[in-house]
């Protein structure tokens, strides 16, 4: 039976939970403990798949088709745990599941309500996988005092009251705002958080305080005072030059420690932060230094391609470069010629995306790399943006384009080059989907196998032909162009097992281009980053040699 970890957030929002949780889960690993991390959301969205970018950041992918919250990215880097479907959950989600039951009839005629219904929903969603790790690590999305978090509080109360005794703790992450006019730290919000959570029934074991100021002794001592918990157990949390620092620093605290003792566990196991240490290394003691340009359409917002951002720190760890990256907002290009904006750029990432704003300068992105030999890489939309460029400028086809933008604007204004996926194999059985089916969840979604070309460039990046990536896409290359294509030098080099999918094309007689029409970033990890990004970031690295 797991051991839980309840982390709740107080004061404000984006405080670090999922940064603290995901850190956590890396100190418990590196004591010799298994972990699975969990994230539950109070939003009403069943997930976040149907929201923009600049709502909720990154839609994270997990292998088995989930689009889950951003913070999961964070479990995954920091752990190299996959998350899986259970890993994440709204309260949409768990009341759509509680009204489908009641509409079958599996409440036998009972008033449904929160208490016990709602609440039963959520424990039942925890304690999955309970008996597979030796630690749940559960965040709760929002802060304390949040209306729609309220259930959630409850539940998790409800949790560890019918667990064995101490088999369950709550940790809890405030704000200690500084007032320069008085040179004070401020521990009343902490205090007045700690009291609303005390007031739902939930007491914090551990208390990790925000703070862009070293926290006195006495300062520790007197939210401990005040908060009831050990002194060693208020643990500083401050602001740091790298996410990755994390782990090192929230050792040096003592927070792993606390949490240990919070559960009776002595002696601890001792820590093995190698791992931490070299990835340190390799991201502070960088030899040099590489300019990626990102063109893409959700660029102010960087929370929007939070994974795509971490790859490329990942590729120039594994290069010891720093990555310098500069977000450019595709439209730009619709109007101004892209060479004055991108020549002094060492190579070009194009993310994905959905819908026709800014697709046009993502198509001029692909083609000043094309010719300009810039390493390039396309992820999914940006593979799909290559391809046209291509089709347009190397093989005839002058308007060449993808029914997604038609279906925008109701009309047939393109050759669709790029065409919606009404039906497709997922394991063994087929997938169909139509226009007009609902947009949530209806996507080729989570993992699929891809075949690579033997003796290729990408297959020279991987070490291999055969792989699995992450999808989350609707519209597919059309295979009917690919002939013409490969006669022109664009070349289908990946492709699905049953050949009927092109999942990478790179371009022939160029330095690094490559599209794939994956998210290679939902995979990549500091100690472990994707080939495809450590390719990409050699190949600017070269590049950057030679300008």
């Amino acid at each position: 039976m797991a051991r839980y970890v309840f982390i709740t957030g107080g004061v404000v929002s984006s405080l670090g939970k999922g940064l603290a949780s995901a850190a956590l889960g890396a100190l418990l690993q590196a004591r010799g403990f298994s972990v699975r991390l969990r994230k539950l959301d109070p939003y009403l969205n069943v997930d976040p798949g149907t929201m923009s970018p600049f709502e909720h950041g990154e839609v994270f992918v997990t292998d088995d088709g989930a689009e889950t919250d951003l913070d999961l990215g964070h479990y995954e880097r920091f752990t190299g745990v996959a998350c899986r479907k259970t890993d994440s959950v709204s309260s949409g989600r768990i009341y759509s599941n509680v009204l489908e039951k009641e509409r079958r009839g599996e409440y036998l005629g009972k008033t449904i309500q929160v208490i016990p219904h709602v609440t039963n929903e959520i424990k039942d969603w925890i304690a999955v996988g309970d008996d597979e790790v030796d630690f749940m690590l559960c965040e709760i999305g929002g802060t304390v005092g949040d209306i729609e978090g309220l259930p959630f509080f409850e539940a998790i109360r409800q949790f560890a009251q019918e667990r064995p005794r101490g088999q369950c703790i709550f940790m809890h992450l405030t704000l200690l705002p500084y007032l320069a006019a008085s040179g004070e730290l401020k521990t009343k919000p902490t205090q007045h958080s700690v009291k609303e959570l005390r007031s739902i029934g939930l007491q914090p074991d551990v208390l990790v305080c925000r703070s862009e100021h070293p926290i006195p002794d006495k300062e520790r001592a007197k939210i401990a005072l005040f908060c009831n918990v050990r002194p060693d157990s208020v643990i500083p949390a401050y602001d740091l030059k790298s996410i990755y620092e994390a782990p090192l620093a929230y050792h040096r605290v003592g927070l792993d420690q606390a949490v240990l003792d919070a559960f009776g566990i002595s002696p601890a196991p001792k820590p093995d932060m190698a791992r931490w240490e070299d990835v340190m290394d390799r991201l502070t003691h960088a030899e040099g230094e590489v300019r990626v340009a990102i063109v893409g359409k959700y660029v102010q917002l960087e929370d929007a391609y939070k994974s795509i951002a971490e790859a490329l720190t990942h590729g120039g760890m594994a290069n010891r470069v720093k990555v310098k990256a500069e977000w450019i907002d595709a439209e730009i290009f619709e109007h101004e010629d892209p060479g004055p904006h991108l020549e002094r750029f060492n190579a070009i990432l194009v993310p994905g995306g959905f819908g026709e704003r800014g697709t046009e300068g993502k198509i001029r992105a692909a083609q000043y790399a094309r010719e300009k030999g810039i390493p390039y890489l396309g992820i999914c939309l940006g593979m799909q943006m290559a391809v046209i460029e291509a089709a347009r400028n190397l093989a005839g086809v002058t308007n060449a384009g993808s029914e997604e933008f038609d279906h925008e604007a109701g009309g047939k204004r393109f050759t669709p080059v790029v065409y919606h996926l009404k039906e497709w194999v997922q394991g063994n059985h087929r997938v169909e989907r139509k226009v007009t089916d609902d947009k949530g969840g209806t996507m080729r979604l989570g993992a699929y196998s891809a075949v690579l070309r033997e003796g290729s460039k990408v297959a020279e990046v991987y070490g291999a032909t055969d792989i699995e990536e992450r999808h989350r896409h609707r519209y597919e290359v059309d295979i009917k162009y690919r002939e013409k294509l490969e006669t022109c030098g664009l070349e289908f080099t990946g492709m699905s097992p049953d050949g009927r999918l092109p999942e990478i094309v790179e371009v022939k007689d160029h330095p690094w281009f490559i599209g794939v029409q994956f998210h290679p970033e939902l995979k990549s990890k500091p100690f472990a980053p994707h080939p495809l990004f450590a390719g990409f970031v050699k190949a600017a690295k070269e590049q950057s040699r030679l300008v």
